[in-house]
């Protein structure tokens, strides 16, 4: 096991940073806030600090708001395997047990809102509710990547982390470059700036991170035909049971906004839909204050609609 250097992803603000043990791993979080427990959960190629305008924005609602690091990535453990969903999900469901709290909402973006979906399946009575952004249920997100030629196009960059040892090495080139064009190739017109872009560029950059950030994505494709990912996605076809919102960005380039729609026939609880006029891949960031309200709007629902 490899325990990160994480002096660079311990960034400065008015949330408290801290490790957490679950499911034989150590986690580091950045949590702000009391109330119920929102438990944030960050994609690729990104760190919990994707989330920090929710950090604030979910405590001043009276939330409290946690944004951890995914096994392998940011300040939480490296270690040689355990990157399949199931897995993941369990450190996610053990991260809420260590928090000292009975349940969870959970927000996932990208491949954190895939752990999201999983979690909320495998671990019903620890999610109280679910939001996903840029992120189809995992059965649809595998039925898209068959069957769809044009999302199977644009998930190229998944096929290509299939290859041995060179992907790594080129997230990590030229000062992880790779990941500053991957951020903004994937953004709307509202670009991120050079510094947050430089930001997860050092999060790439602390050793085993690329490797780890890709091994999910090899499990992804490479289970679909092996028992454990029939198996997994049998397992995933159990529905839904809480109310969830799904989040996506009209102008995603990496998950069709086709691909997600339909999520919610997986769903048995109130379900909205929500699409972000003008937006890529990374709503939350490209406008933080839009995707803060209807977040905490539907947290504060009590009736979500369907």
């Amino acid at each position: 096991m490899t325990v990160a250097d994480s002096t660079g992803v311990r960034l400065d603000g008015p949330w408290t940073h801290r490790d957490v043990a679950a499911n034989g791993a150590r986690f580091h979080i950045a949590e702000l806030g009391d109330g119920p427990l929102v438990l944030l959960l960050h994609g690729f190629p990104q760190f919990w600090w994707a989330w920090r305008h929710q950090l604030t924005a979910l405590a001043e609602a009276g939330f409290r708001a946690v944004a951890m690091d995914l096994r392998g990535v940011g300040g939480s453990d490296r270690t040689p395997r355990g990157y399949d969903p199931g897995n993941l999900a369990l450190d996610v469901t053990g991260v809420i047990r260590s928090l000292g709290e009975p349940d969870a909402a959970l927000v996932g973006h990208d491949l954190g809102g895939y752990l999201a979906w999983t979690a909320a399946v495998m671990r019903p009575k620890l999610v109280r509710r679910l939001a996903v952004c840029s992120m189809p249920h995992p059965r649809r997100w595998r039925s898209a990547m068959l069957a769809d030629f044009r999302q199977t196009a644009d998930s190229s960059y998944i096929w290509g982390f299939q290859r041995p040892w060179l992907p790594e090495r080129q997230l990590v080139a030229e000062d992880a470059a790779l990941v500053g064009r991957l951020i903004r190739d994937w953004s709307g017109p509202r670009l991120p700036d050079d510094e947050a872009v430089e930001t997860y560029q050092r999060a790439m950059r602390i050793p085993s991170t690329a490797h780890c950030s890709i091994e999910p994505y090899r499990w992804l494709l490479r289970s679909m035909a092996r028992p454990d990912g029939v198996q997994f996605y049998r397992r995933m076809k159990r529905p839904v049971r809480v109310p969830t919102l799904h989040l996506h960005g009209s102008l995603d380039p990496v998950l069709r906004t086709r691909s997600a729609a339909g999520s919610g026939e997986y769903v048995e609880a109130p379900y909205r839909w929500r699409l972000f006029d003008g937006l890529g891949h990374f709503p939350h960031e490209e406008d933080p204050v839009a995707f803060s309200t209807e977040l905490i709007n539907w947290l504060k629902d009590p009736e979500p609609d369907r």
